[in-house]
C-alpha cells in the first residue's frame, strides 16, 4: 500500500505560481511512475504532468497542451517527494489537484488517470482573475 499527502494549494491571483508537493510512503518510491492529474468542478479529471521512474538515470517527463512552458514535474527519491512548479497561473488552472502512483514500472508513464494504482486526497487551488 503506498500513501500520498498532496500539499501547496491555495488561493493565488493570476500570473502568480504555487509549488505542489506530493510525499509518498514506502521505499520503492524510485520505481514509481508519478503523475499529476487535477479536476475542475463538473468537469473530469485529467493529465496535468508525469515524470518516470528512469531506471536510475534520465528522467522522462511529458505535459498537457495547456500547461506546457509553464508547469514544470520534478522528483526527489531522496525524500519520496514529487513536486510540481506551476507558473503562470490562469482562472482556468483552478480545480483540486492529484498526486498519482503507478507502480508497474512502465518504461514511459502513462497519462491515462486509470493507469495509476494509488492517489492522494487531493490539494485546491484556486486563481483568481
Amino acid at each position: 500500500q503506498v500513501q500520498l499527502v498532496e500539499s501547496g494549494g491555495g488561493l493565488v491571483q493570476a500570473g502568480g505560481s504555487l509549488r505542489l508537493s506530493c510525499a509518498a510512503s514506502g521505499s520503492l518510491f524510485s520505481t514509481y511512475n508519478m503523475g499529476w492529474f487535477r479536476q475542475a468542478p463538473g468537469k473530469e479529471r485529467e493529465f496535468v504532468a508525469v515524470i518516470n521512474w528512469g531506471g536510475g538515470s534520465v528522467y522522462y517527463v511529458d505535459y498537457a497542451d495547456s500547461v506546457k512552458g509553464r508547469f514544470t514535474i520534478s522528483r526527489d527519491n531522496a525524500k519520496n517527494m514529487v513536486y510540481l512548479q506551476m507558473n503562470s497561473l490562469k482562472p482556468e488552472d483552478t480545480a483540486v489537484y492529484y498526486c498519482a502512483a503507478e507502480t508497474g514500472r512502465r518504461a514511459v508513464a502513462p497519462k491515462g488517470a486509470k493507469e495509476y494504482d494509488y492517489w492522494g486526497q487531493g490539494t485546491q487551488v484556486t486563481v483568481s482573475s
